[in-house]
């Protein structure tokens, strides 16, 4: 049985739908878990196709052991919580603390491999956002008593816009975009990520097992590159500049009005990008893909279409 942790987000569903559309796993051997009503209704195509959804809250880590029971794989997403990092939160209270609980459960339970969802940047990293997943690797090399494998899932075509001055795309009317940092990234659509992580999940256990690596496109776009695709799209030059991460905290609070906590730990993420932590050399997503034939989505190709009036 594979239990698939947090199956109505932009990761979950897609890895979910490529499972069943590629039929790599029988229906009703996926269990999914998710939170909320709306995540329910999401998932309900999968159920009515024999997959089982249970309620888990991070918060109630006996609603875990009740998900995690008969599993072998666990697909463990990492928490959306973000708000759990800010001010540089200690050890054990970040959003490590949801994977830490869950994680417990499992080991409860008797959940016998592990697949957690990291991010593309370096270990240790400059960046706040990868403080949580740093520490969650950590604990699966050194307290988990099983199987894991780390994936350390590409950067999102689709969030270029968080990473492009928090670009609202249907409203923002900027001529200039600021952030704090820049380098090529190895930009990787959702699809294409889904499809990859629903092929590690239905092959045998031992072929991934121990292993920690890179699921992003070798090829890579800068943000300045990016602001030309958008130009493009818009049909009006959108230009892009580069200032020390402190004048990008004091923009995006003081002239955009965005809340302190969420900019100051963002803004981080422009130091690892300096440090070009975001290009990624691993093959394993392009070798994966090409077992269906299948070739990474450009980056052009998802930018145009959400631009798109």
């Amino acid at each position: 049985m594979l239990v698939i942790a947090g199956a109505s987000g932009k990761l979950g569903f897609a890895t979910l739908t490529s499972l069943l559309e590629q039929n790599l796993i029988p229906a009703n051997e996926i269990t999914v878990t998710s939170s909320s009503a709306a995540g329910a209704a999401k998932l309900k195509p999968a159920t009515e196709k024999g997959v089982k959804l249970v309620s888990a809250e991070w918060d109630d880590p006996t609603s875990w052991e009740a998900a995690f029971q008969n599993a072998d794989k666990l697909f463990l997403i990492s928490s959306a919580r973000i708000e759990k990092d800010f001010g540089d939160a200690p050890h054990g209270q970040g959003r490590e603390a949801d994977h830490f609980g869950a994680l417990e459960a499992a080991k409860k339970v008797g959940v016998k491999h592990v697949y957690y969802t990291s991010l593309a940047f370096a270990n240790p990293s400059k960046s706040r956002v990868m403080k949580a997943h740093e520490r969650t690797e950590e604990y699966l090399r050194n307290e988990w008593p099983g199987k894991f494998t780390i994936i350390r899932e590409g950067l999102y075509n689709e969030s270029w816009p968080l990473y492009f001055g928090h670009y609202d795309v249907p409203n923002d009317a900027r001529d200039e975009i600021i952030t704090g940092g820049d380098s090529p990234i190895s930009w990787t659509s959702i699809p294409d990520l889904g499809l990859a992580n629903a092929l590690i999940l239905a092959a045998p256990s031992d072929d991934w097992a121990g292993k920690t690596f890179y699921l992003s496109q070798r090829k890579a776009h800068t943000l300045d590159q990016v602001a030309g695709m958008v130009s493009k799209a818009r049909g009006k030059s959108v230009n892009f500049k580069v200032v020390p991460r402190e004048g990008h905290e004091k923009f995006y609070v003081q002239e955009r009005n965005m809340p302190a906590p969420m900019i100051t730990w963002w803004s981080k993420t422009y130091d690892a990008l300096r440090d070009g932590e975001c290009q990624i050399d691993d093959p394993t997503l392009q070798q994966l893909l090409a077992e269906k034939g299948l070739k990474p989505t450009p980056m052009e190709e998802t930018v145009a279409e959400m631009l798109k009036i």
